[in-house]
């Protein structure tokens, strides 16, 4: 009998500009865009008799697990896996895999993507200029920020894996002193930073940027007490985790100047919230958790959770959460 094989919540991953033909080879391939995430009984419908399913964000918990008896197989569409409840696809004898790598090279450019944004307003000036400010401005040229030079200042990066030194690498060639803090330090990191305890990279940097994990000891790692240490007029960037900010304490420092400006792709409730205090703090640049989208790294995504899949089917799994 052919394997049943069904895309929760395709759409992000493939808006149409990729093809799902690889997993179609596996079986029969039901491929949803969206699955309402509140519905239980909606996703376990949509489920139904599959032995394979992915999922980016649908949550798949206990009862669905064990509602779905005929699941296999659970690939996650994304590196983070909070959304299954792993104990429970163990205990059925689920194997759940994840994307650990796919998009290192797009979220490090995408970190000084936001520092440029940050230093130059291009978006700002360039549409000035379609509004035709330029053409009628009395001086040849016009600015409404100040514009920064990254050249001889110091970006520290907080969890310098291998994001961390893909941003590493870029803020180096463009002039600065890198230096970052991590609990595993590793020669291929001493060759692009130096190594420092975080109280020195708090105090010492001009950028700071988070690339670290979100675990109990990093989260709200950036609060109110972490703040004062650093240099009045820090730039901040996360595009990590929202967690591993007190986001009503980095507003609070950006409306008293402390903090000069901010560059976030993620925040702590994802989509944002109408009443998160960043969205009116001053200099806070909000992207919405678009560092991983490029389609070079959404192909490499989708050939991964392919290879996941089958790696399971050969009997060596790969990628394995749980199992």
């Amino acid at each position: 009998m052919e394997m049943k094989i069904v895309v929760l919540d395709g759409y992000t991953l493939n808006p149409g500009d990729l093809s799902w033909n690889g997993l179609n080879e596996f079986g029969e391939l039901t491929v949803y865009d969206r699955t309402p995430m509140t519905d239980e009984g909606e996703i376990i419908r949509r489920i139904g008799s599959a032995e394979a399913i992915f999922t980016n964000k649908t949550p798949l918990n206990a009862r669905v697990l064990e509602t779905c008896e005929g699941l296999r197989y659970i690939g996650v569409l994304a590196t983070g896996y909070n959304v299954v409840d792993v104990a429970a696809a163990k205990t059925r004898g689920i194997t759940v895999t994840n994307i650990p790598t796919y998009g290192t090279a797009a979220v490090g450019q995408f970190a000084i993507a936001l520092l440029l944004e940050i230093c130059h307003h291009i978006g700002h000036h360039d549409q000035a200029v379609h509004e035709g400010r330029w053409q009628s401005n009395p001086d040849w040229c016009f600015w409404d920020y100040p514009l920064m030079e990254l050249d001889g200042k110091t970006m520290g990066i907080i969890g310098f894996g291998r994001i961390g030194q893909a941003t590493g690498k870029i803020a180096k060639a463009l002039g600065m002193r890198v230096i970052a803090y991590d609990a595993m330090q590793s020669e291929t990191g001493k060759a692009i930073a130096d190594y420092v305890a975080l109280d020195t990279l708090l105090k010492e940097s001009d950028v700071i940027a988070l690339h670290c994990p979100l675990f109990p000891e990093t989260q709200g790692i950036i609060n109110r007490s972490t703040i004062a240490k650093m240099k009045d007029g820090v730039i901040i960037l996360n595009n990590s985790r929202g967690p591993l900010v007190v986001e009503q304490d980095l507003a609070d420092a950006l409306n008293s100047g402390k903090v000069y400006a901010a560059g976030l792709d993620v925040v702590s409730s994802e989509p944002i919230k109408e009443d998160n205090p960043l969205l009116k703090a001053k200099n806070c640049v909000i992207t919405p958790h678009i560092s991983w989208a490029p389609k070079e790294s959404r192909q490499c995504l989708m050939d991964i959770a392919v290879d996941n899949l089958k790696s399971f089917l050969g009997g060596e799994s790969k990628n394995v959460v749980s199992r």
